[in-house]
């Protein structure tokens, strides 16, 4: 399926964006609740989002609102 206007692209873009970004909060905000290790890579190395919001003091990711 082609898109007719040039910017329905660039609009799907940036909605895929903003799903991505509050798919990964909500995994962190889960993580953080039940003590479950959430995993990125970062700077090639493998990293544990709550055990290092745990160490920066951090203990729980502010929740989403859900509107």
């Amino acid at each position: 399926m082609s898109n007719t206007s040039s910017g329905a692209k660039d609009e799907d873009t940036k909605a895929t964006l903003k799903a991505l970004r509050r798919a990964a909060r909500r995994a962190r905000e889960l993580g953080a609740r039940t003590g479950t290790p959430v995993y990125v890579i970062h700077d090639h190395r493998i990293v544990d989002l709550t055990k290092q919001d745990r160490a920066n003091g951090r203990k729980q990711v502010k929740p989403l609102s859900t509107r």
